[in-house]
C-alpha cells in the first residue's frame, strides 16, 4: 500500500477526485438545464455520469495493476531450478522478439510468358537504376 501513496500516485488519485466531481457536476448541471426544458440535455445528463464511471474504472484498474505488481516483486521464485515461463507470457504487455529471417529469392523475369509483367518488371529496373528518373524520362 505504500507504494500508492508517492507523490505521481497522489497525483492521479487527486486527479481521480477532481475528474469525478467535474464530471458529476457537469451532469447535474445538464439535468438542471434538461428540465428548464432543453430536450438534448437529457442525453449529456446521461453521458457525463458514464464519464465519471470510466475515470473510477481506470483508476481501479490501474491501482490493482500496481498491487499485483508490487506483490510479485515482492515474493522470492519458489525454486530456483524451476525455468521461468517465457517472454511472451511475462506480465500483461507483449514480449519483443527476434525479427523472422526470410531468404530472398530473385525472381527470373524471363521465366514467365506474360509480356506485360516482363515490361513492368524492366521498366521497375529502370527506375531503380536511375533513382533521380521521373517516370517520363523512361525510354521504352
Amino acid at each position: 500500500m505504500r507504494r500508492l501513496w508517492t507523490p505521481a500516485w497522489i497525483a492521479r488519485h487527486v486527479a481521480m477526485v477532481v475528474l469525478v466531481v467535474g464530471f458529476l457536476g457537469l451532469g447535474w448541471w445538464q439535468i438542471s438545464r434538461a428540465t428548464a426544458g432543453n430536450n438534448l440535455s437529457w442525453g449529456y445528463a446521461v453521458e457525463w455520469p458514464i464519464f465519471a464511471g470510466f475515470v473510477v474504472y481506470v483508476w481501479w484498474r490501474e491501482v490493482r495493476l500496481a498491487r499485483r505488481s508490487a506483490h510479485g516483486a515482492a515474493e522470492p521464485p519458489a525454486d530456483p531450478a524451476v525455468e521461468p515461463p517465457p517472454a511472451a507470457t511475462v506480465g500483461s504487455r507483449p514480449a519483443v522478439r527476434r525479427p523472422v529471417r526470410v531468404a530472398r529469392v530473385p525472381v527470373d523475369a524471363t521465366r514467365g510468358d506474360d509480356a506485360d509483367l516482363a515490361a513492368y518488371n524492366d521498366y521497375l529496373s529502370w527506375l531503380n537504376a536511375n533513382p533521380g528518373a521521373r517516370p517520363g524520362d523512361y525510354p521504352g
